[in-house]
């Protein structure tokens, strides 16, 4: 991409989704956030082993990414002891043993693709959530951060370099699964925007 070689573009993408995690970080620190505990924790555990399973079927330019998304929810998941709220549920369970289900496949029968399948379809289960909120409430995202996200998501695309399944489904899958909520976010705010000035007027 533009003569930049892949393995750039990959730390690059790292460092923006990575950066992405600021707003929130920010927004918590002031109060204006209140993070779910279970969530992030969760989050947390399912980004270790996506990660994990993810490098061991041979991803390297496009791993960056990956780490990002276990040292921001880390940072969110240590905040929300303090800053959070909530606790746990029947679908916070069933997320945490889909994902330790994953991870006993891959130690005991050495097949990461598995662990990493799995626990990418816990990690869109968690995501259905976050669309219903950028739909009914987008106030209660950060677009900024949202924008940031799919920027990175979109750079790790191109940091792929080898065409091999185990190695591009997370880049694709990563940008297929946020991108929705940054559309969800513009579309809601435009479309309340419309509304309330047509009240202004009445």
């Amino acid at each position: 991409m533009f003569g930049i070689e892949t393995d750039i573009i990959g730390k690059i993408a790292g460092i923006v989704a990575l950066a992405a995690f600021v707003p929130y970080i920010y927004s918590t620190l002031k109060g204006k956030t209140k993070p779910n505990r279970a969530t992030w924790w969760i989050w947390t555990l399912v980004s270790f082993i996506i990660a994990g399973s993810y490098f061991d079927v041979g991803a390297r330019e496009t791993i960056w990414v990956a780490i990002s998304y276990i040292v921001g929810p880390v940072i969110m998941a240590i905040l929300s002891l303090k800053y959070g709220e909530g606790g746990w549920n029947k679908f916070d369970r069933f997320c945490v043993l889909g994902a330790l289900a994953g991870f006993v496949l891959w130690i005991l029968f050495d097949a990461p693709l598995i662990a990493l399948l799995l626990t990418i379809f816990i990690d869109f289960v968690g995501f259905l959530p976050t669309y219903k909120k950028a739909y009914h409430n987008p106030w209660g995202e950060s677009k900024l951060a949202w924008i940031i996200f799919v920027a990175a998501d979109l750079l790790n695309v191109f940091a792929i370099e080898t065409l091999a399944f185990g190695i591009v489904i997370y880049p694709v899958y990563m940008l297929i699964v946020e991108a929705p909520v940054l559309f969800l976010l513009f579309r809601k705010r435009k479309k309340n925007l419309r509304k309330n000035t047509r009240y202004k007027r009445l």
